[in-house]
């Protein structure tokens, strides 16, 4: 997650993280925010230095393989280039269908990368008794620093360098 951060810095990037017989598996997605922008700025003012948007076929690939139980949807990750990493309100939307979270069970990570360097790493999770997110705990792991994943932890946490 943090090296596709660094790769797609100064815009911000997206993707998931699958879990397939017990191993986590990042699984990139195009942002295809400035396509969306630069055919209709006017619907869509933002470029992807400060939004993203999955591009569909790559995200159904992700939803189809948890539908079919042949991977865990684990958790869903984004980027942003030059601000905090926190779940801001257009995140929170995105993570909603009407009332209720489109995946209650899965996390958001958010990756803040300035300067092409990982900052902070934070996830955030539906809390049913709040209904909101809130932010739980994260251990960034891998071989080298942000390149690997994740564990979320049930006790609140600061978010971790990456």
């Amino acid at each position: 997650m943090g090296q596709h951060a660094r790769e797609a810095y100064p815009d911000e990037c997206c993707g998931a993280v699958l879990t397939v017989d017990g191993r986590q598996h990042v699984r990139r997605i195009t942002n295809v925010q400035n396509a969306r922008h630069a055919h209709d700025p006017a619907t869509y003012p933002r470029n992807a230095t400060t939004a993203y948007f999955m591009e569909p076929r790559e995200l159904l690939a992700v939803i189809k393989a948890a539908d079919e139980g042949r991977a865990e949807l684990t958790a869903f990750y984004h980027s942003h280039p030059n601000h905090a990493a926190y779940f801001s309100d257009e995140d929170k939307a995105q993570a909603m269908f009407g009332d209720e979270p489109s995946y209650p069970d899965t996390s958001y990570v958010v990756i803040a990368v300035s300067d092409d360097d990982v900052q902070t790493v934070k996830a955030f999770a539906w809390d049913a008794a709040q209904r909101d997110f809130v932010e739980t705990g994260v251990r960034v792991t891998g071989p080298a620093r942000g390149a690997g994943v994740f564990q979320r932890h049930s006790s609140p946490d600061r978010g971790e360098r990456a």
